[in-house]
């Protein structure tokens, strides 16, 4: 049991190890606007085709996604659920955590919760951050996240990425700082950037469908506390007029 635990708690310090490694790197800024519900549906359409054959959302309904971004049932159905998956699904996939293990070197995380747990300019970043690195498995590298095990699933799109290297004044081992594009992708740079802050925007959206909710009833909980403060105030000048 014992080291069980130990064993997990190394799992989960892992990823900020290698956060860590590439913290010299500016994160770009995501500019993500939850209120633009033709990017989230963009991005939605583009996670489920590139990213969810690895990646669950495993704590988001189909259903829910469909109500919040403006989906129809036709459309969910046609261009979102594939296999037998139905609409009030957990958006879930078949890979099992050995079948990561063995293809990636680790189970493949659940990225419900990532641009909490790392932050939407941090992904924004990393999927615009791979370099060509013979020495990997998969032939790709990351300048946020060094060693990454993930091959980089929208290469095609972006076109090959080498690394700009840096070395410390007298001497030392060189790190890599930044990429420069050396050979073009189906998509412009600016096409690639926009797909990916709309992968982006639906993440954040993932992380907690009910923020813009949230956000609403919060003016309106302010705007209640005024009112109830005026009130209140209004009330204690007239209990006091007597006293002062």
């Amino acid at each position: 049991m014992r080291n069980t635990l130990v064993i997990a708690t190394l799992a989960l310090l892992l990823p900020a190890v290698g956060f860590a490694a590439g913290g010299h790197v500016k994160l770009e800024k995501a500019k993500v606007d939850l209120t633009d519900q033709a990017s989230l549906q963009r991005g939605a359409k583009y996670y489920v085709n590139y990213c969810m054959a690895c990646h669950s959302l495993g704590h988001l309904r189909y259903s829910r996604m469909a109500d919040d971004l403006g989906i129809d049932d036709q459309s969910l159905r046609e261009n979102l659920l594939f296999g037998d998956a139905q609409p009030t699904d957990m958006m879930t996939n078949s890979m099992r955590p050995s079948d990561g293990e063995a293809w990636f070197g680790t189970a493949v995380p659940d990225l419900t919760l990532v641009t909490r747990w790392r932050s939407p300019d941090w992904v924004y970043t990393y999927l615009k951050s791979y370099y060509v690195d013979p020495s990997r498995p998969y032939g790709v590298n990351n300048v946020i996240f060094p060693l990454v095990g993930m091959p980089h699933v929208l290469g095609d799109l972006q076109g090959v990425q080498e690394p700009i290297m840096h070395t410390p004044k007298g001497g030392g081992e060189p790190s890599v700082t930044g990429v420069t594009l050396t050979q073009a992708g189906v998509l412009t740079p600016n096409e690639y950037d926009s797909m990916v802050r709309d992968i982006t925007a639906f993440l954040t959206y993932a992380g907690e469908p009910s923020a813009l909710e949230r956000r609403r009833m919060g003016i309106y909980v302010l705007l209640f506390l005024g009112l109830l403060f005026i009130l209140t105030y209004a009330l204690k000048k007239e209990y006091w007029k007597d006293v002062h």
